[in-house]
Formats: structure tokens, sequence, C-alpha cells
């Protein structure tokens, strides 16, 4: 029975990471191998030998020895021990990504592009460099990948430049998104599962991170595509932001999002109540702000006349990646199911014994750093998700231990070689239209420098710390 549900998770697997050439959206396959995971365990419990009891990282002892009933019992309880772990991670990101759509309701970001008055490419370059480096450790990689490609299209008019433009945003959002509990969903699986905490996190893989986007930018800023001034807009007219509550709800929204990590601090509850409490705040004052009467600008009648037979929480809503959170239910209630068989925790003592530890004067080089270097790689290949959550069953090392902050580095940044290996990569894919094999040629060795060069710093820096 174990290997019929390994085979349909490797079929799922295979579905999620060629969707484009089957055109089936990737949320299908994991929540159909996810129900049938789940469902093949509870019709074959009585074969199962041996139980992962997640709660405490160890095999169930006797657990072939137990009754129907009792192997039943213990089902339903990790059952529900893994919807309630999985739950806390989609509870938090619906928090984030409804607060991130109420600042676009009020047209908040349009702050940030009024602040870009350079020509300059290579300028202009940096610019989002770091304003996708920071931007994405607020509001979330895939986020801040949307909203700055969102304004180069309002900034840089030829797509053949623009394109080089999302390729580097792309790596300077996972980049960022590595380094922050809230930037990058593998991480906050991590600061959720309690193997990461915020200043370790940051004491770790700052630097790294910053290496990983420094040097393909440093790199880039000497190619072609980057000298030069931009051509002129053929509209010279500003864009106003259509509310005069723009900049404050920008504030207010980043400034909850940040506030969470705190909260967690201060309370030590989960991190999806901070989420809750900040969105609640911003709730308030968007749903204040938009009974303004001078509100919404009236430049754009048609908009204010949709947004105001709506309320901007209930709007928000309705416009937040749904799929995207399917998605994550399915892989990682999947993924639960093979590690409550014990598989994942089977594998990784399969690969200590395999691979013993290399240490060796000239090499000086353990075999835990090229698994996750090759973790990192495989995130590129396939989705980072799955990944992350399959560690989270390998392994059992305590919170803070260097491993977790190399695993958070590797799966948050590795995916930047392939266009289609960080959901980054797929959502600018998506709005640019970018082939893959020009991501291929042009960018994926930009993406691989940094991430070995950011490599190398962690394991300085770890040795330091």
């Amino acid at each position: 029975m174990e290997t019929i549900i390994v085979i349909v998770f490797v079929l799922g697997y295979l579905a999620i990471t060629v969707e484009h050439s089957i055109k089936i959206d990737k949320l299908i396959p994991a929540l159909v191998m996810m129900a049938i995971s789940w469902a093949l365990i509870s019709l074959g419990i009585d074969s199962f030998s041996q139980w992962f009891d997640s709660a405490n990282h160890g095999l169930v002892e006797g657990f072939s020895n137990l009754g129907h009933e009792n192997k039943m019992e213990w089902m339903e309880e990790t059952l529900l021990h893994h919807l309630g772990k999985t739950a806390e991670i989609l509870v938090f990101l619906l928090g984030a990504m409804t607060i991130v759509e109420i600042i676009d309701y009020f047209d908040g970001f349009s702050t940030i592009k009024n602040f870009i008055k350079t020509r300059s490419k290579k300028k202009i370059l940096w610019i989002f460099g770091f304003l996708a480096f920071f931007l994405s450790a607020i509001i979330d990689n895939l986020t801040a990948t949307i909203v700055l490609i969102s304004i180069l299209q309002k900034i840089i008019f030829d797509r053949n430049v623009r394109i080089w433009y999302a390729g580097l945003i792309i790596i300077a959002a996972n980049a960022g998104g590595a380094w922050s509990p809230i930037g990058d969903v593998t991480t906050t699986m991590l600061w959720i599962g309690k193997k990461v905490t915020t200043g370790h996190l940051f004491a770790y893989l700052f630097l790294p991170s910053l290496l990983c986007m420094l040097v393909p930018f440093a790199v880039a800023s000497f190619m072609k595509p980057f000298q030069g001034l931009l051509a002129e807009n053929p509209d010279e007219r500003t864009d106003a932001p259509k509310s005069k509550f723009s900049s404050t709800m920008l504030y207010l929204g980043l400034g909850g999002i940040v506030s969470v990590p705190i909260f967690k601090t201060v309370t030590h509850l989960p991190p999806y109540v901070g989420m809750m409490l900040a969105l609640g705040v911003v709730a308030i004052f968007a749903e204040v702000y938009s009974n303004s009467k001078f509100s919404i600008s009236s430049h754009d009648s048609e908009e204010s006349d949709a947004h105001a037979h709506h309320s901007p929480v209930h709007h928000s809503l309705s416009k937040i990646e749904l799929p995207s959170i399917l998605f994550f239910l399915g892989i990682l209630m999947a993924v639960a199911a093979l590690e409550s068989l014990g598989i994942l925790f089977n594998f990784a003592g399969t690969l200590q014994d395999t691979m013993p530890m290399m240490q060796t004067e000239m090499v000086g080089t353990r075999v835990s750093d090229l698994v996750v270097l090759l973790l990192g790689v495989g995130s590129a290949v396939i989705d980072n998700v799955p990944l992350v959550a399959a560690s989270l069953g390998m392994f059992t090392e305590a919170t803070d231990n260097q491993l977790w902050h190399f695993i958070a580095y590797s799966a948050g940044t590795g995916g930047s070689m392939l266009i289609i290996g960080s959901a980054a990569g797929v959502v600018a894919m998506g709005m640019e239209k970018i082939d893959f094999f020009w991501y291929l040629k042009k960018i994926s060795w930009l993406a691989l420098i940094g991430f070995l060069a950011g490599a190398v710093v962690f394991m300085f820096t770890r040795t330091l710390l």
C-alpha cells in the first residue's frame, strides 16, 4: 500500500511540474493526490506496520500490534494535527493577501511609482532591485513581484527591455523573501513550524540573501540591456493616486504586516493571530476611509463607481489568490500523508546511512550542506513548498539549528534558477509572457552565481555565529 501511495504522489507531483504543458492548474492534481493518499491510508490502515508521530517527531512504538480502532484513532488525530498546522499557514497567508489587496484598493502602491524620477536604465535596475529585496520581506515575494512588474509596465514601454528587469526582479524578490519569516511561503512554514525564529533567521540569512541579490545585479549592470536611458514616456501625464489616502493605507498596511513577528514575540501566540489583528486594524481604517466623501479621486469615475458599491474588505477578499491557497492545502496535506507513514523519516535515515559525513581537510564540506544545496537546485525544477514540507518530516533538528536556516535560504533562492521554480517566477512569466528558454539562456546563470555566492557567505556567517 505504501508503494501505491508513493506512486500517487509522484504522478501528482509530475502533473504539478508540467502544468503548463497539460493545461491543468496545479491545484487540481494537488487536491486529488491529497484526497487519494489519505483515502488509501484509511482503507489500508491495518496493513501498515509503522506510524510517525509528528508531534513528537518519532515512530509510534508497537503500532503494528494495535487494533483496528486504535489505528483509526491515530490516523484521525494525525490528520487533525496536520490540518491544524496547515490551517495556521493558510489563515496567515489569507490575512497577508487581504491586507495587500486593501492597499491596492486605495492605489497605495502608486506612492512607490511616484518616487522614481530617473530615466537611467542602470539606476532603475538598482532601485527596483532594492525595492524587490526589501518589499518582498514585508509583503512576500509573490506580491512584491506583482506590484513591481505592474509599476514597470507604467515606466518601461519597450517589452524587450522590460522583461530583463522582470527577470532580475524575480532574483531579488526571492532573495528578499528568504531572510524574513513572512517573505516566502517556505520560510513562513519553517517559522510557524517552530524551526526558525525571526532574530536568528535575520542574523544568519540577511547577508547571504543580500549577496544573492547584489552579485547578479552587479554583473547585470554592465550588460547592454541596462545601459543608456529609457525612451521618453509617450504620455507625460503623471497618474495621480485614485485615493487621497493612498500613502496612508500603504504605510498602515505594511506596518500591520511587519508588526506580526513582534506580536508573536511578545504574546507567544501563533503568527496567524497577529495577522488577523493586523487585518482587523487595517480593515477598520479602510472602512472609515472608504466612507469618506472624498476618498476616491474623480479622475477615474468608472473605478470610483465600482468601489462605491463594495466594502473595501469584501472587494479585497474577492481578489485574493484562492487557487494558491487550495494548492498549498493539497500539497501540504499530501506530504503529510507520506510523513505519517514514516516514509520521509526513513528516507532521511537512508540518506544518512548511504551518504556518510564527508569532512576532509581539503573539502571541509558536510553532507548536509550538499543535500541542502541539491534541495535548492531541486526547487528550481519543482515547487519548493513540498520540498520544504518534506524536509520538516525528514529532519528532527532543534529550533534554529543551522540546517533549517540553510534550508530556508536554498529553497527560497534556488527557485530563481528557472522561471517555473518559484511563485514569483511563475507570476512574472504570466504577466510578461516570458519564454521559458529565454529566461534559461539570459537569466538563469545570473541566478546561479547569486545562489552560490550567498551559499558561500552563509557558510562563512555560520562559522562566525
